[in-house]
């Protein structure tokens, strides 16, 4: 990733002045690389809550242990994602004062509503997930739950906010600007809801549920590999699984829309993103391929007329092209190469996961469980990377493709970036940035292997106790339960809710 927008802002620094400020380069590389982690971790923050409280209800209306444990592991995983994400996400608000002091001073005023309501949101989804870890031992099953039915609809708050930011960024409203050229007479409303904002919006939260969906279901369909092929990894898999299955069709649909409204709203980037060089109707589409100086495209795989068809229905749909605008204002031919790569890229992993999907329905449809082939199980456990691989190159699309712009058609990139920090400074900083990350990654990974370390030892525990008990009883008794007494992952009984929580949940 770091290599991707290395190639991308050396190219963008010879393109938007005669001389950029030196400090362009490291600002921009250390931008997207704090970026492009963090994202790693929001769709666990958007989407797992709601995973969670799925296999959360599910226990309870059950009364099914082994759906209430992976509830309970799960919150722990939240928790621990939140923490982290407090940590990453903190250093981007830093980052946008000391970096672009350009465009928050100019600018802030206007878009800044939106980091205000992903503020609230955050402070009240920090209050709702300790009190749902807290709960699990202290308050009602029933009661726990419904404490913990607003955490979904915060986190999508908080998506929001960050979303209507950066539409903005992208389909700038709601302002006039004064007889010095500063913002004026802002209309909030406008500023929240522009054109971009409700496609853009919908395409991340969709791929935030794949994404998380995936995520989860991968870890447990690596156990099923391994030949742990209890009810409790089957569960692991079907649940957030389903839910990224039933997002993956409608992504596709909202994925359309959107690339239509960039074509309406950003022509030049929607140029880009199909590597369309002049203007014209009859357009093709091309399957990767490379954007010369010249305007010709090499080493792709043309569509005729299709990308026309594509944007408006019709192979008379007139494209604009990169040509038809000053070359100050379009991303240069590398530039636009990596954006439509990219494109490519995120929209060939989302077909493949869709594939994936319609094999997991299709066997649920005929037989009610899971795919028998071991290659599904394998292909589960990639879907994870892939769904995150593709939110990146989503990501680079978006936001390489709007240069040289950072708000798009009224401040660039370069008027935006700090002139009172040396470059040096910069490279410093986004070295410390690129450690503390490496180290806040690390103990990540760390604390989750050993809760799954500790987990697994509950769990093995668990039944040696469970096969001492059956053995001690007589045998007209052994092999039998009641109602009362289940065993560990019965789907039967009520749940056990301990004053000693054995899945490590505090």
């Amino acid at each position: 990733m770091i290599d991707i927008g290395a190639q991308s802002m050396t190219a963008a620094a010879d393109l938007f002045l005669a001389q950029p400020p030196p400090q362009t380069l490291p600002a921009r590389l250390q931008m997207a690389f704090t970026l492009m982690t963090h994202i790693i971790l929001v769709p666990l923050g958007v989407a797992l809550p709601f995973i969670t409280l799925v296999m959360n209800w599910r226990g309870l209306r059950k009364k099914d242990e082994v759906a209430l444990k992976l509830a309970r592991r799960w919150s722990v995983v939240m928790a621990i994602q939140f923490a982290v994400g407090v940590v990453s996400g903190t250093i981007l608000s830093f980052e946008f004062g000391l970096l672009w002091p350009g465009l928050m001073g100019r600018w802030g005023g206007v878009f800044g509503s939106g980091f205000g309501i992903e503020a609230w949101a955050f402070f009240l989804e920090a209050i709702l997930i300790s009190i749902y870890l807290y709960g699990w031992r202290r308050l009602k099953p029933w009661t726990h739950f419904l404490v913990g039915l607003p955490l979904p609809a915060v986190a999508l708050l908080g998506a929001f906010g960050i979303l209507a930011a950066n539409a903005w960024m992208n389909s700038p409203r709601g302002f006039t600007l004064d007889a010095h050229g500063n913002p004026s007479a802002i209309d909030i409303r406008r500023v929240l809801f522009t054109p971009l904002l409700g496609p853009q919006y919908w395409h991340f939260i969709l791929a935030a549920y794949m994404a998380a969906g995936f995520g989860v279901a991968s870890i447990y369909a690596v156990g099923w590999l391994r030949g742990r092929r209890d009810r409790y990894h089957k569960l692991g898999i079907t649940v957030p699984f389903t839910v990224a299955a039933i997002a993956t069709p409608i992504q596709l649909i909202v994925g359309d829309i959107i690339a239509r409204a960039v074509f309406r709203e950003q022509p030049v980037k929607f140029a880009a993103m199909e590597l369309v060089w002049r203007t014209d109707t009859r357009v093709p589409e091309y399957i990767f391929g490379r954007l010369n100086a010249d305007g010709t495209v090499s080493g792709g795989i043309p569509i005729p007329w299709l990308d026309s068809m594509l944007a408006g229905f019709s192979p008379d749909t007139r494209v604009q092209g990169l040509a038809s605008v000053p070359v100050n204002n379009r991303p240069s031919p590398e530039l636009a190469t990596l954006v439509h790569t990219s494109f490519d890229l995120m929209v060939i992993l989302g077909t493949l996961l869709f594939g994936l999907s319609a094999w997991y329905a299709l066997a649920w449809w005929r037989h009610r469980d899971l795919p028998r082939s071991r290659w599904f199980f394998r292909c589960t456990a990639l879907s994870g990377l892939a769904a995150i691989l593709a939110i990146e190159f989503g990501w680079i699309t978006t936001e390489v493709g709007r240069q040289p712009w950072i708000v798009y058609g009224f401040m660039r990139v370069s008027e935006a970036v700090t002139r009172s920090v040396g470059p040096a400074t910069i490279w410093t900083t986004f070295a410390v940035i690129v450690v503390l990350y490496v180290l806040i990654a690390t103990a990540f990974i760390r604390l989750l292997l050993r809760l799954r370390l500790r987990w697994q030892l509950a769990d093995a525990e668990a039944a040696a106790r469970e096969a001492h008990e059956a053995g001690k009883r007589p045998p007209s008794e052994a092999g039998t339960t009641t109602a009362n007494n289940p065993p560990p992952g019965s789907a039967e009984g009520p749940p056990q809710r301990d004053d000693e929580d054995r899945d490590g949940a505090p």
